[in-house]
């Protein structure tokens, strides 16, 4: 490894070795843009590597909330706002029992390169809760944003930062944060994206992310001469990603077989193909986010296995979905095994660093989540440029700019990869094509 990546990571590791999901993104960046650090001395120089690992601003608070019985409870609240260099602070919110400071530093990390790849004028953060929102009512998930815009609202701004939604953080907690919002600040803006159609939402939003991805894995398999037409998927997870991809990929005539939650998973030889059965994953995250075998209840066709995950699957894509590290080294040895011919990581960080160099290695083309998932980002972007101009643009009109963002994603992913001699390596084209814009932006600032 170059000697200067190595010293920013050991210094990362001896002052927080606690926070293993940062070191894993840090490490995954840092070493795949040695190419271009060891082209151009002036990131050494100017010692953008120790500047772009630390986030700009990293904000703390707890947020009070009442439940129904009238019993006070108080949970931990954070911003990251990562890096400024080519826009406003940009990144989801997430409700999760496991939400640490480790688990969003690395999110905003990978948000300010993901950012950078659509083109769009966006910089990186990330937020959230420990709060678990499952199982609770309507009024005491609105007691909670409330609570947690309360503070947020100090942090946040159309033209500073614009947070969204991600895991546990749909149109339901968007809307209560943007009203709270509007009430303390008095004023309607931007603030947030993935609002609601009648106050300032955009059509295509929910399904984003997942068609975005979708339309990433038509790019790659169109650069092997090879279409989507008729191509099994496994997907994991069951929200507005699996959602998303689910729809697109029927469009596209591919077919997704499986589904996933924390209870295990669901295999549908016939396909999630259906505009009832599109509708039905929307259902089941109200019924039960944790629970993905209602669908076979549903669907009685289907198989459901518990406690496992859906990557023993014999099919010719797969799509990890739901969360960090979810496909391991082991599960891409079954796929390859499994004759798997393209991986496209949807979510965050999905596949271990085992797994992902594994499919590098073995010449299986490697979607990572920064390009292949920022559909959803994008589609952010475009909402906040609508709210910024005052207009509204038709599904079609949103649906064709994506697809326009995604192609480009690829184009880019793939010519810088070739320019620094990883011809066909994703990862590296992504971590240098969205790392090199956001440094030089940095350079080109001063030291800031």
């Amino acid at each position: 490894m170059n000697a200067y990546i190595r010293e920013v990571l050991d210094g990362l590791k001896a002052r927080a070795p606690w926070e293993t999901e940062f070191l894993q993104a840090a490490d995954e960046v840092l070493e795949t843009i040695a190419p271009l650090i060891e082209k151009d001395p002036k990131y050494k120089a100017q010692r953008v590597l120790e500047r772009i690992v630390e986030p700009e601003r990293t904000i703390m608070f707890r947020v009070p909330w009442m439940d129904d019985k009238g019993e006070y409870h108080v949970n931990r609240g954070y911003r990251v706002q990562f890096n400024s260099a080519i826009g406003p602070y940009k990144g989801g919110i997430r409700f999760h029992p496991k939400v640490t400071l480790s688990t969003l530093k690395f999110l905003g990390f990978e948000q300010t390169f993901k950012n950078s790849l659509t083109g769009l004028p966006m910089g990186g953060g990330k937020g959230g809760s420990d709060f678990d929102p499952n199982g609770k009512s309507d009024n005491e998930i609105m007691r909670f944003c409330q609570s947690f815009m309360t503070e947020l609202c100090k942090y946040v701004g159309a033209d500073t930062d614009v947070p969204a939604g991600d895991i546990g953080v749909g149109g339901r907690e968007v809307g209560f944060m943007f009203g709270q919002y509007k009430r303390i600040r008095d004023e309607f803006t931007g603030v947030l994206t993935g609002k609601g159609l009648s106050f300032g939402g955009s059509l295509v939003r929910p399904e984003a992310t997942g068609f975005g991805a979708v339309y990433f894995a038509k790019e790659m398999l169109k650069l092997t001469g090879d279409t989507l037409q008729g191509k099994t998927i496994s997907v994991s997870g069951f929200g507005n990603v699996a959602w998303g991809a689910c729809i697109k990929a029927s469009e596209l005539g591919a077919k997704v077989v499986t589904v996933s939650g924390p209870d295990g998973y669901v295999y549908d030889s016939d396909g999630i193909s259906t505009p009832e059965k599109h509708k039905y994953l929307q259902e089941m995250l109200v019924i039960d986010r944790n629970k993905v075998e209602n669908y076979v209840k549903k669907f009685p066709g289907a198989k459901f296995f518990a406690g496992k995950r859906p990557w023993e699957q014999k099919v010719d894509i797969a799509m990890p979905c739901a969360i960090q590290n979810e496909l391991s080294g082991e599960d891409a040895h079954v796929l390859l095994k499994n004759g798997v011919q393209i991986v496209v990581e949807v979510s965050n960080m999905g596949c271990t660093p085992e797994a992902w160099k594994l499919f590098v290695e073995k010449k299986i083309p490697f979607a990572p989540g920064k390009a292949a998932n920022a559909g959803g980002v994008a589609t952010s972007g475009l909402e906040m440029s609508q709210n910024s101009m005052r207009l509204v643009w038709s599904a079609e009109e949103v649906d064709k700019k994506l697809h326009d963002i995604m192609i480009n994603i690829h184009e880019t992913c793939v010519k810088t990869a070739k320019e620094f001699g990883m011809e066909g390596n994703y990862v590296v084209g992504a971590n240098i094509a969205g790392f090199k814009k956001v440094a030089d932006a940095m350079i080109a600032q001063g030291l800031v």
